[in-house]
């Protein structure tokens, strides 16, 4: 079972992973910066019915690969010295949405063409950002549900609603209640996350993505608390 902190991290990535997607989506022409499958779909369909945001949605796809190919030797490299490499991608999220942030800032509001550089720009670093958390939710946070796509985790919510209600096997029901402990405020989060960056790009535009960067200086700083703690256990 987690501990409550580790339920707090959930929620909180997944409330990150809501308001940076949904803000992507809003500001940047349907831009999905924490999944790139949207991104596919979305570029198939401009074949069809032409529109805006193509090039930024063919840009964030190396971005993103370049967030996980990053994410990925920083952590193999922190494996290697036997420490957690949490608070660095915490660090280094941050850091990538706040360029995030200051280059969308630059560009004209609201944005009528998707080749403004400042846009494209903050596309690919709004992507890089959330490679970081889908690379660390695949290697280090294994231990929880995914907190940048909910797709997975909507669909497995109502298979252990189903396995409680329905099915007879003891053992089967007890998997699926602690699963949907975490599902539960995962997906609540990134609802939520959703409807904030709404309502957050309405009132503050891009300013408002400091909203998400103060939750990954929280999460980092509760990581290095731990990280000492262990220390001083060991």
């Amino acid at each position: 079972m987690l501990s409550r902190r580790s339920y707090m991290m959930v929620a909180m990535l997944s409330f990150i992973g809501g308001y940076v997607d949904t803000f992507g989506f809003i500001a940047l022409f349907g831009l999905f910066t924490a999944h790139i499958t949207g991104n596919f779909v979305l570029m198939g369909a401009m074949i069809v019915h032409p529109m805006h945001g193509g090039l930024l949605k063919f840009l964030a796809f190396p971005a993103f690969l370049l967030g996980v190919v990053v994410s990925r030797v920083i952590v193999l490299d922190y494996e290697v010295r036997q420490r957690s490499p949490l608070k660095i991608l915490f660090v280094l999220q941050a850091i990538l949405l706040t360029g995030f942030m200051i280059a969308g800032s630059m560009a004209p509001y609201p944005l009528d063409a998707d080749r403004n550089v400042a846009a494209i720009v903050a596309g690919m670093l709004g992507a890089a950002a959330m490679a970081i958390q889908a690379t660390g939710g695949r290697t280090i946070l294994t231990f929880i549900v995914h907190t940048s796509m909910m797709t997975g985790n909507v669909t497995h919510m109502f298979i252990d609603i189903v396995d409680i209600i329905y099915s007879k096997n003891e053992g089967l029901k007890r998997q699926a209640y602690a699963r949907l402990r975490q599902l539960t405020p995962a997906v609540a989060a990134f609802m939520l996350g959703a409807i904030s960056a709404a309502f957050g790009y309405m009132k503050l535009s891009f300013w408002s993505l400091c909203l998400p960067i103060a939750l990954l200086i929280v999460l980092a700083f509760r990581a290095r608390q731990e990280a000492w703690q262990n220390r001083q256990d060991n």
